[in-house]
């Protein structure tokens, strides 16, 4: 079978036949409607290949969009917590200032005012030692962290800062055996020390005499004294008090208000601060 544009077709005789096929295809689709009709068919036919091409495109820019939603939702919900965090810092004091408001309206009368520094840290890693209760922050030498700096969540107290590196610093939790923290019965002030046994949920209070007005469910915050935490903030609560008098002294523990089992975002706080007006 002989074919038009078989190997012994001339070069000019193909280009001829080439051009006058394309004109009357380009006059038939001008003035007829058969043109019409078969470029829908072949766009019908083609359509599907189009949403196919297309897929992968679609599928990465969805993806792209969820990706970028949940990166922004997870930075507004990381400045919301260290808002909340901040304002729960600000919030544990205020039964102490109640209780303190008329040694606070003797303060107004100052030229100058307390001011309360305070930085958020994160918590980088747990002591892997059971008998020692620390962990690691991500705040250091560079955040002007210095050693013995009060550290509490947003509940209550949680120990205070005792090593100090460029960018880390270690905390020793106030349930650890060597942390004693000077408190005071928020019910009626009287002033006492809660020591670490080492477990993470309890406290004891040392040298308690039996005739210390004490009961289950007081509540005790930070007396101020030592040089270390801020007066007023909640650090336990009373569990359970066994008064032999065969004993020197009554045995008495208490709760950390702090879940010191499962904190994430910290706060340092400064000592007060006298600032100018």
């Amino acid at each position: 079978m002989n074919l038009i544009f078989g190997r012994n077709t001339s070069l000019q005789l193909r280009l001829v036949i080439a051009i006058v096929l394309s004109v009357v295809l380009i006059i038939g689709d001008r003035y007829t409607d058969g043109g019409s009709k078969v470029r829908a068919s072949l766009n019908t036919i083609v359509s599907p290949l189009f949403y196919l091409a297309n897929l992968p495109y679609e599928m990465f820019r969805e993806g792209s969009k969820n990706l970028s939603s949940h990166q922004r939702l997870m930075v507004e919900n990381d400045a919301l917590r260290e808002a909340q965090l901040v304002q729960n810092q600000k919030l544990q004091q205020y039964e102490f200032l109640q209780l303190e408001n008329q040694k606070l309206r003797a303060l107004l009368g100052s030229s100058n005012k307390l001011e309360e520094r305070k930085l958020v840290a994160q918590v980088l890693s747990v002591h892997s030692n059971p008998y020692s209760h620390q962990v690691l922050i991500n705040r250091g030498l560079l955040d002007d962290v210095k050693e013995s700096l009060a550290v509490i969540d947003d509940k209550g107290i949680v120990g205070q800062v005792t090593q100090v590196g460029s960018t880390t610093s270690r905390v020793l939790l106030i349930t650890d055996t060597q942390h004693a923290t000077p408190v005071r019965v928020l019910r009626n002030n009287v002033r006492t020390v809660v020591e670490g046994i080492g477990k993470i949920d309890q406290l004891k209070l040392s040298h308690v005499p039996h005739s210390m007005d004490i009961r289950i469910g007081d509540v005790l915050v930070s007396s101020g004294l030592g040089g270390v935490f801020p007066e007023g903030y909640p650090v336990a609560t009373v569990t359970s008090i066994n008064r032999n008098e065969g004993r020197p002294f009554s045995e008495v523990y208490a709760s950390p208000i702090a879940e010191l089992d499962r904190i994430r975002l910290l706060i340092l706080l400064w000592r007060n601060e006298v600032a100018n007006d």
